[in-house]
């Protein structure tokens, strides 16, 4: 007779198992932002214009990108159900076919970022600052290709729990990119001074060189032989891109409604004046870093309830999707209580501006608050994730973020219909928290509801064998 550990047995094993997966991909994401603020440092002690080009052009790339990136994400639950099925051999067509359509989605990127100028002119910006941000865009387009098939190769590895490699890819990008930046942004080894498109171009090879390096580990390395990914040419299959798309295009638009708000936010926010905005920004930029932790377990969840499910364990999913939500509260909890107790040390910083770091201080509040919400709703997502159940969440998101989120914020934060005065941005920070708690609630019951229904479904099944 064999009897069940006890649950905080269970729950540690499953921890550790997490960690294992998401401290990695924690690492690739501190990476990732690590290039960005090199290409930002390095761009504004070039110049204002260049940094501001640089600005500009980001906050097009970047929603872009992580919209792409959350399409090509349906790599990871679709191996990760294969994986845990034992289904070694099943696992590389639908990577292959992935990977066919990370150079279609290649060639749309380049083409919108080669061709920026109609939204730069919808934004207002200066022309002068628009033709160097479209020269940036432009140089930071040849590199879409590398990073797309870069990210499908990289999601693959997650889904067969292998998330280190790309952690060391990453940090290598990191260090790649300082000296390319200082190379082609100053003028050096005979290279033009280019500015802000030498930055472009730097990040361009950058992508390049992590995906060559990944290309060499998933084609070598002992671990993927079995797979034998690149052994077998295919034509891409369009029922099978159709059937990831369904999959991926959710992912990628629900990572594209919560980051957009964000812009939208600031951009409502620019309406009242330079300290509400840099009080705003610091307040945001603590909550993002912080928000790297829930983020990289979210991903951990998913390659966890994504290979219980395709081992044909329900139950051991529903616990990992338990498991893993527990943990992101736990560390809600830590960040939310750094950021209550030390604000004036995070907030200077930043800045000894004294009335940005009081706004800051003040906003950090909400922003520990926060940390709760956003860290239910984005490991309630990672559990839906390794269920491939995407387009309700997506929907859950949509409203949250643009139903109620920006209406509620703008309406308290710049009008007197709810309150006697307007709020300013803690008005719209009171918004962003309702949001996100209500999408909270209702993706941790839409998890609930479908590992309910999956573990009674199997004990149904069970009873007519």
């Amino acid at each position: 007779m064999t009897t069940n550990p006890p649950l905080y047995q269970r729950y540690f094993k499953e921890l550790r198992e997490l960690i294992y997966l998401s401290a990695p991909i924690l690492g690739a994401q501190l990476a990732t932002t690590g290039m960005g603020f090199v290409d930002t440092s390095m761009a504004g002690q070039y110049s204002a214009e260049d940094l501001a080009a640089v600005a500009i052009g980001s906050s097009i790339w970047i929603p872009l990108y992580l919209l792409v990136r959350g399409i090509l994400m349906a790599t990871t639950p679709t191996v990760a159900h294969l994986f845990g099925a034992q289904k070694i051999d099943q696992i590389a067509s639908p990577v292959r076919q992935a990977m066919w359509l990370s150079l279609v989605l290649s060639v749309v990127g380049m083409v919108l970022m080669m061709n920026p100028m109609p939204l730069l002119t919808i934004l207002e910006v200066d022309a002068d600052m628009a033709a160097k941000t479209e020269a940036y865009l432009r140089a930071l387009a040849w590199g879409v290709p590398g990073i797309c098939l870069y990210q499908t190769m990289v999601s693959y590895c997650e889904g067969r729990s292998i998330t280190k490699p790309a952690m060391l890819i990453s940090f290598a990008g990191l260090l790649v990119n300082i000296p390319v930046n200082y190379v082609l942004i100053y003028g050096k080894f005979g290279f033009p001074e280019m500015g802000s498109v030498g930055c472009g171009y730097a990040t361009a090879i950058c992508f390049w060189v992590m995906c060559l390096l990944m290309f060499y580990h998933t084609r070598f390395h002992q671990s993927h032989i079995e797979v034998s990914l690149f052994d077998r040419f295919e034509w891409p299959e369009i029922r099978h891109i159709a059937a990831h798309l369904r999959l991926g295009v959710p992912m990628g638009l629900a990572i594209f409604f919560e980051a957009s708000i964000f812009s939208a936010v600031a951009l409502v926010i620019g309406k009242l004046g330079a300290v509400t905005v840099a009080g705003h920004q610091i307040a945001l930029n603590v909550s993002a870093m912080a928000f790297m932790v829930p983020l990289s377990l979210s991903m951990g969840i998913t390659i966890r309830v994504g290979q219980a499910l395709g081992a044909g364990e329900p139950r051991a999913a529903r616990f990992s999707g338990y498991a893993g939500i527990v943990s992101t509260l736990l560390t809600a909890t830590l960040t939310a209580t750094v950021m209550w107790a030390f604000a004036d040390v995070l907030t200077s910083l930043y800045t000894q501006n004294t009335a940005v770091k009081a706004l800051a201080a003040q906003l950090l509040i909400f922003a520990a608050l926060f940390q709760y919400a956003d860290g239910i709703q984005v490991a309630s997502n990672g559990a839906l994730r390794g269920y491939k159940d995407t387009r309700v969440p997506m929907i859950i998101i949509l409203i949250a973020c643009w139903g109620i989120a920006l209406p509620l914020g703008y309406t308290l934060g710049l009008t007197d219909f709810i309150v006697d005065e307007p709020m300013g941005p803690h008005g719209l920070w009171i918004g962003l928290v309702l949001a996100l708690t209500l999408s909270a609630v209702f993706l941790l019951l839409r998890f609930r509801s479908l590992s309910k229904r999956a573990v009674e479904k199997a004990l149904v099944a069970m009873e007519v064998v």
